[in-house]
């Protein structure tokens, strides 16, 4: 009981103080917009999925073992 009671105080805590923030909201706002276009945008655009174009999980999963062992460096 004692665990919930010191949750809910640390989860007031940081709620009274994000809302008397002025500069922060805003901080807060830009870090948001930049992990929007790194996590969305660059995704669309430079990590297109190639598994796509393989039916099943068996197709994929050789793809991918195939690859991973061409690719292996020998030493």
């Amino acid at each position: 009981m004692a665990k919930c009671i010191s949750v809910v105080r640390i989860f007031n805590f940081y709620r009274e103080g994000f809302r008397n923030m002025k500069l922060g909201k805003v901080l807060w706002l830009i870090i948001l917009i930049k992990l929007f276009i790194i996590f969305f945008v660059l995704k669309l655009f430079f990590f297109p999925n190639f598994l796509k174009q393989f039916g099943s999980d068996a197709n994929k999963q050789e793809h991918v073992s195939n690859e991973l062992v061409e690719r292996a460096i020998t030493p």
